[in-house]
């Protein structure tokens, strides 16, 4: 086995120089300076947004909330994942039984699916389910897809005030915290950007009680360009970087260690053996690896006794084929192990947390309440690797039955590309040796250097981000709220025009003549391109409602997923709508928990779900006709009459027959998709696939390649590359 290690060393956190005024510590805790600096930034009256970028395990979460224990202060916590949402409502709560404040916040979550149940079980509409939860919390833990719509009018009936519910939140809550951004890409970082400049001009970022709004943004490997924006829209920007500031050490022995320690230096992450594995870029090496190097697994939990260990990786259902497989390695040994995935049900990710072994798809727990020490890794960037490698090392220690387990060793296996390991180890004057002692720094900016460079999509903000700005300045000239907001609406005109660098006059023009094309194309009103353009994470035309046969507990067993991943890994059997909904419904009374159904209300299909592929199946989009016209036309479209070929599925023509009559948001290049993925530097999970029309229909390799709603408009920005001299296709 080819294997280059290095050691890492520990990191120790700057303690913060003097105490906060107004803050009472509970005993023993000492604040780092990343978060004393949090706290003073959002009490400053002169700064408007935040960046706090501490290291993964340095307390951010704390800096966050701090000063909500402090003081009467309302907060709305946003976080990209559900799971990620409930990992943090504990944690608050956690809190705030070591602080005690005198005010006693009151904290709730609301998800979509909460949301829908509470509506229907008290009988509520959505708008009063929000406005009963949002009046209720001092505290509210939520994601930013709501928080997008509740901005975007999405629960206000017509004979609302389009303003009804946002301006209620603007009322209510003081500080806005959105956690993980680095994970949002450029659609979601408009739509944020659209959001705060609707916020910006119609309070005046002004509270009733005089207190000034603040935006926070949590992350780790922060993305420049909402900073850069912010700043050009004239919010006063504050960044707490303690990396640049020097506020981190990293001692090389235990008498440097104790010092720091004695000067009350916060450990964030013990020492790590990390050892790089060079793979091939397939599809399934990691999983092959992981099979090939089981026993090294087993031969870890038997030399480090109490160890408890992840395996994340990019798939999901690579994910789903392994877990089997180690639970028959490591039950004779008595060792147990976990799943933790987008598809795993909720009894299935609180089971985990008791396991030897998880594997999944999403750092959520991992390093948190799944305390670990062993750890093995895919990535598909330099953030990616950096954000898992930094769920390692965070505890000393985890409790089992009462009693503390200890740790006394952390090691990472990273699975990467094998051109990276050659960047980092075997070129002339590499940038690491074998077997060599580094510190965290140096090592995330080595990764950030010579790991593959994914493009940034910038062309993004001028050609689509102001879509959703004309929108919202559309409802601000709502006969009801009109002279309210007349010169709000002016400013935040202006404001997204400067953002966005484009006219919103000529970005009417163009919502117009999709709406118009879409018109002639369908007969149906409605305008699916500006639709996506405005939405958080885009439309799922090609979301399937899944019946999983493979859960246990048949509550879990209700799912969504995307055609493309169904045709690539799942077998399946095709269910009526019908069927789905009525076992839906039996399962909800004979278990007496609620299910929600809303999420099923636009699926393309239902499915059953037998079980996961070893292999991944062969399949591509085909269209009837001829797909050059759409190609040479070089901009987004709405496309209808696409298939798929598949020829070992037997439910492709059923399959066909919904999906031909679907109008997609589309943009055809004709390239096949491997080159459109190398020259354009596309991320890994960049939702592009092969198609071919009636002429190319028999080609080995599919002539042309589709994206589709939002993955549509990123392409849009990037692929004049292809078209030569020409120049940029569309300017808004």
């Amino acid at each position: 086995m080819d294997t280059y290690s290095i050691t890492l060393k520990p990191v120790y956190s700057c303690p913060a120089s003097e105490p906060l005024p107004g803050v009472t510590l509970p005993p023993g805790w000492t604040l780092a300076w990343h978060q004393a600096e949090t706290f003073k930034a959002l009490s400053d009256p002169n700064i408007d947004v935040v960046f706090n970028t501490a290291m993964t395990g340095d307390g951010k979460s704390l800096a966050a909330y701090l000063k909500t224990f402090a003081e009467y202060y309302c907060a709305i916590g946003l976080y990209p994942t559900n799971e990620l949402g409930r990992d943090q409502e504990l944690q608050i709560n956690h809190y705030l039984e070591q602080f005690q404040p005198k005010h006693q916040p009151r904290v709730h979550r609301l998800s979509g699916l909460e949301l829908e149940i509470y509506a229907e079980t008290e009988g509520l509409k959505k708008s009063a389910a929000i406005a009963n939860r949002t009046g209720q919390s001092e505290i509210l833990v939520t994601n930013p897809d709501i928080f997008h719509y509740i901005y975007r009018g999405a629960y206000v009936f017509q004979n609302d005030n389009p303003d009804l519910m946002w301006n209620r939140i603007d009322r209510n809550f003081d500080l806005f915290i959105f956690d993980e951004f680095h994970v949002f890409r450029e659609p979601q970082i408009a739509s944020v950007l659209n959001t705060l400049l609707l916020i910006r001009y119609t309070s005046g970022l002004k509270r009733r009680s005089g207190n000034h709004k603040k935006f926070l943004f949590l992350s780790a490997t922060p993305n420049p360009q909402l900073l850069n924006r912010l700043q050009e829209a004239g919010f006063c920007c504050h960044l707490i970087d303690p990396i640049q500031q020097n506020k981190y050490q990293f001692p090389e022995d235990i008498t440097s260690q104790q010092q720091l320690e004695t000067d009350h230096w916060r450990k964030v992450s013990g020492e790590i053996q990390l050892n790089f594995i060079p793979l091939e870029s397939t599809s399934k090496s990691s999983e092959t690896w992981l099979q090939e190097n089981s026993l090294l697994i087993l031969e870890y939990f038997q030399q480090h006794s109490g160890s408890k260990g992840a395996i994340i990786l990019n798939s999901i259902a690579a994910v789903k084929r392994l877990v089997p497989f180690f639970q028959n390695l490591l039950q004779p040994y008595g060792l147990t192990v976990g799943e933790n995935t987008g598809l795993s049900g909720k009894a299935e990710k609180e089971r985990s947390l008791s396991a030897e072994l998880v594997l999944g798809t999403s750092t959520i727990d991992i390093g948190v309440d799944f305390k670990i020490n062993f750890l093995i890794f895919e990535s598909s960037d330099a953030g990616n690797f950096i954000q898992r490698l930094g769920r390692l090392g965070r505890h000393s220690k985890y409790q089992k039955n009462g009693q503390d387990i200890n740790f006394n060793q952390f090691t990472a296996y990273a699975l990467v590309p094998k051109f990276l390991v050659e960047r980092l180890f075997d070129v002339d004057s590499p940038p690491l040796q074998y077997q060599a002692t580094y510190d965290r720094i140096f090592l995330q900016n080595t990764i950030k250097e010579k790991y593959r460079q994914i493009n940034d999509f910038d062309k993004y903000y001028s050609r689509w981000g102001a879509v959703q700005s004309f929108r919202l300045a559309y409802d601000l000239n709502n006969p009801k709220i009109k002279q309210q907001y007349a010169e709000s609406r002016e400013k935040f005109w202006e404001g997204c025009e400067q953002v966005f660098e484009t006219s919103l006059k000529r970005v009417a023009g163009k919502i117009k003549g999709w709406k118009e094309d879409w018109y002639r194309l369908s007969g149906k009103k409605g305008n699916p391109i500006a639709d996506d353009a405005c939405s958080f994470r885009g439309s799922s035309p090609l979301q399937c409602g899944l019946y999983d046969l493979t859960e246990n507990q048949e509550i879990d067993r209700f799912k969504t997923y995307d055609l493309p991943g169904i045709l690539s890994n799942l077998e399946i059997e095709i269910w009526t709508e019908a069927g789905f909904m009525r076992s839906l419904k039996e399962t909800a009374e004979k278990t007496g928990q609620p299910i929600p159904k809303g999420r099923f209300n636009y699926c393309l299909a239902f499915m059953k779900l037998h079980r996961y592929r070893e292999e991944r199946s062969n399949w591509k989009f085909t269209y009837p006709g001829n797909l050059q016209p759409f190609a040479d036309a070089w901009k987004v479209q709405v496309l209808t009459g696409i298939e798929i070929w598949q020829p070992d599925n037997r439910w492709a023509v059923e399959i066909n027959k919904r999906l031909r009559k679907e109008g997609l948001v589309a943009y055809i290049l004709r390239r096949p998709v491997t080159e459109v993925r190398m020259r354009l530097k596309l991320p890994m999970h960049f939702q592009i696939y092969p198609i071919s029309d009636h002429y190319s229909f028999h080609d080995v390799t599919a002539p042309y390649s589709i994206a589709f709603g939002q993955s549509a408009l990123l392409l849009d920005t990037l692929a004049y590359r292809f078209k030569g001299q020409g120049g940029e296709v569309w300017i808004a």
